[in-house]
């Protein structure tokens, strides 16, 4: 049975821990056990005495889950699942995270398999986005691609904006998210079940019967490979695939070699890496508007079963 996974986005101050207190609770009373895994750039945790001691809570500290610590992260991830019983892991990122290298680092091909992304939650401080003219070109960047990604909007701490700022709000984020649900709230408060229906059919294959505007905005395909693949069959399709697609990473069983080989894409680059162990042959694609059910396909007719 896979886990389901769920990140929480957004810019420092924003509402994010509140917002995480009442989607443990909710997933309780709904008799699921979550995990939660915690990233704060300082080396002290601020937030974990947010979480019940029932839930099992890992935490990684003194950087970035995207970048300075993801082999950390592996680590962490590979506890959780040897050693703790649950149902849905929430991961809350620090504010510096950019949400495809989120995905990316969470989906590491050793066990990708074991998870379902199911969407990224962006909580968007009201008085921060009014006075975004403050911050830096690259901060200002980073705000964008978070709620660019989101499937879900928790736009924050309305009481502090006038009826009008409400509005031009709303209207600029559905302006740079044009998919995404967006409530407008104070105190992170959301209709837990309509994040929780965040399962989105898409994701089951569908996308073609989605009408445009449908369809959610980053996607993660967990593929496995059961025979082995020729390498230039592998690179024709790699050639063909749409720019839509961010990364590309795993462990393919080329033809005429002892262990699978690493493959890594990404920005378009593809690199090939000799693997030196039999690592389970599990391949993560991440992108946006992917036609599921399509890749797949396409990855069954190079997947040569003797």
């Amino acid at each position: 049975m896979k886990k389901d996974v769920y990140i929480l986005s957004g810019f420092l101050g924003s509402g994010k821990t509140t917002l995480l207190k009442d989607l443990l609770q909710a997933l309780k009373d709904e008799n699921k056990k979550p995990a939660v895994l915690m990233n704060e750039l300082g080396s002290v945790s601020i937030d974990s005495d947010e979480v019940e001691k029932d839930t099992a809570l890992r935490e990684l500290l003194d950087g970035c889950i995207c970048c300075t610590i993801s082999e950390k992260l592996e680590s962490q991830l590979q506890e959780l699942l040897l050693n703790e019983n649950f149902d849905v892991l929430v991961i809350e990122t620090t504010g510096a995270a950019h949400p495809v290298e989120v995905v990316d680092s969470i989906l590491t091909p050793l066990f990708a398999n074991q998870f379902e992304f199911r969407g990224i939650v962006t909580v968007v401080d009201g008085l921060q986005w009014r006075n975004r003219g403050e911050f830096s070109p690259a901060v200002l960047h980073l705000m964008r691609e978070q709620i660019r990604h989101a499937e879900y909007i928790v736009a924050n701490k309305m009481d502090l904006l006038s009826e009008m700022e409400q509005g031009t709000f709303s209207y600029e984020l559905q302006q740079i998210n044009p998919n995404a649900r967006v409530y407008l709230t104070n105190y992170s408060k959301v209709s837990m079940t309509d994040l929780f229906s965040l399962k989105s059919d898409n994701r089951n294959g569908s996308y073609e019967k989605a009408s445009i505007g449908e369809h959610l905005t980053l996607q993660a395909i967990v593929y496995t490979f059961n025979g082995t693949v020729n390498g230039e069959a592998f690179e024709d399709w790699v050639k063909n695939q749409p720019d839509s697609i961010y990364r590309m990473k795993g462990y393919v069983p080329l033809q005429g070699r002892k262990n699978p080989t690493l493959f890594q894409y990404s920005y378009g680059m593809p690199l090939f890496m000799p693997g030196d162990m039999k690592y389970p042959t599990n391949f993560v694609i991440i992108g946006e508007k992917l036609h599921k059910s399509e890749i797949i396909r396409s990855l069954q007719e190079i997947d040569i079963t003797e």
